[in-house]
């Protein structure tokens, strides 16, 4: 296995037979010390090879505490990874063959409510993306306090005058350096597809929103969180975060901005729960989130959408048909809720604009061995190809599910289009009436 010249120095990583894997490569500095709370800076070089054979940190979190999601996701020790400030990594799976280069890149931004989660959880992996000729990059980014803070102390110090947005700045330098390193690895630095589900999914649409990512994504795939006029993005003045920051110094009793670096980061996640029991019943909602600095976002989603801000790219959005936001009664009357109608007038919108096609999906497979339903998070199995790894008795049709979902998704990342390969026909949502593919 011959050694990766990047930007940074050489790196090996692991020969899987079928594919490359390079773990835990770092695209930035540590953010630790007075790194805390700053916008990530790009790594140092080193000498030598840099052997990437383990995957790094998560970022610093609390574990799962829902029982539902705790069994399902997290519940295999070999996967889990250690909370750490020391978190700016990314992980790279590519094809072998050199003849059918350069190939397609899918840059994964994980979910958790941009309070959690982690880049290599049991039901990720870019194994079958890369044996099907797609490089897939899978990244960690700052959640919670340590990403989404902003407090005038904060502000004050920034030459912009702002604060917040860590995690999305994040972001930003991963997708950077894949752009800057990525033909290294045999791949195209013009064909990205950025795409994630939930927190992931909003992450995409602020990217896509933001104009520091302005030509740098050529596809999108938004998994249950983006919209429009409906979905998990909501629109954060800064000041409102800095209010928000505010609170949270009360509660950690220090008066300076030095104080509030000092913290043991330990303290700063002990502190989340009673800073959520304060701040979420006014939010009604989450509230560490992107914010609007007139940075990395200018502008309101709903109305970047509006004002054709957003980049006239292939999109695929969808959501699955017991969601959140989907109440009983709703799932007793049919009603798909509002993270999909989101996704339908996101779509309708892109069309009366003119703009590319749109396609989008309504996953209604519902999860075997329980009665948990085809819940928020269901179809990461099947588009990731990772159902050996489920507890779930899967069936015949599940594992065709997933057979047709990778299909999609790597067509899509390819071509721009998810229909080939011998696939059902799938219809963009604005060509004929407004079409929803049922994946289920």
């Amino acid at each position: 296995m011959e050694p990766i010249l990047t930007n940074y120095g050489k790196i090996i990583g692991i020969d899987q037979g079928a594919y490359l894997e390079y773990r835990g490569v770092p695209y930035a500095e540590p953010p630790i010390g007075e790194l805390r709370w700053k916008a990530p800076r790009p790594p140092k070089s080193w000498e030598g090879i840099l052997h990437a054979d383990t995957y790094a940190n998560c970022c610093m979190q609390k574990p799962e505490t829902h029982p539902l999601y705790r069994k399902e996701f997290y519940g295999n020790s070999a996967f889990r990874r250690t909370p750490s400030e020391d978190c700016l990594y990314l992980n790279i799976w590519t094809p072998k063959e050199k003849e059918e280069r350069p190939f397609p890149v899918a840059f994964w931004i994980h979910g958790g409510g941009f309070l959690s989660g982690y880049a290599t959880e049991l039901e990720f992996d870019g194994a079958e993306y890369a044996k099907r000729g797609v490089i897939l990059v899978s990244v960690e980014y700052r959640c919670n306090l340590f990403g989404f803070l902003a407090h005038p102390w904060l502000s004050a110090e920034n030459e912009r005058g702002i604060s917040g947005n860590y995690g999305i700045l994040d972001q930003i330098a991963a997708l950077d350096w894949v752009a800057e390193n990525i033909a290294s690895f045999g791949g195209d630095p013009g064909n990205i597809t950025v795409f994630g589900q939930s927190a992931g999914a909003m992450s995409t649409q602020t990217l896509l929103t933001s104009k520091l990512s302005k030509g740098k994504i050529a596809k999108g795939i938004l998994q249950s969180g983006g919209g429009y006029r409906g979905g998990l993005v909501q629109d954060m003045p800064l000041h409102m975060q800095e209010e928000y920051g505010k609170c949270f110094a009360e509660l950690a009793g220090v008066s300076s901005l030095q104080e509030l670096r000092e913290l043991p980061a330990e303290r700063i996640l002990d502190l989340l729960e009673p800073l959520f029991e304060k701040i979420f019943p006014p939010s009604k909602g989450l509230f560490l989130l992107p914010v609007q600095d007139g940075y990395v976002l200018d502008s309101g989603y709903d109305e970047a959408i509006e004002q054709g801000k957003i980049p006239d790219i292939p999109l695929i959005l969808g959501t699955t048909k017991d969601d959140l936001l989907v109440t009983e009664e709703m799932k007793e009357q049919g009603i798909s809720g509002i993270l999909h109608k989101g996704c339908v007038e996101w779509a309708k919108e892109r069309k009366r604009q003119g703009h590319g096609d749109t396609w989008v999906y309504y996953f209604t497979r519902e999860l075997p061995g329980d009665e948990a339903g085809a819940i928020h998070s269901a179809e990461l199995w099947y588009m990731f190809g990772t159902l050996k790894r489920c507890w779930r008795p899967m069936e015949e049709r599940d594992w065709k599910l997933s057979a047709e979902m990778l299909d999609y998704w790597i067509n899509f990342m390819k071509n721009g289009n998810p229909n080939g390969n011998g696939t059902e026909m799938w219809i963009p949502c604005g060509e004929d009436g407004f079409e929803v593919k049922e994946l289920g």
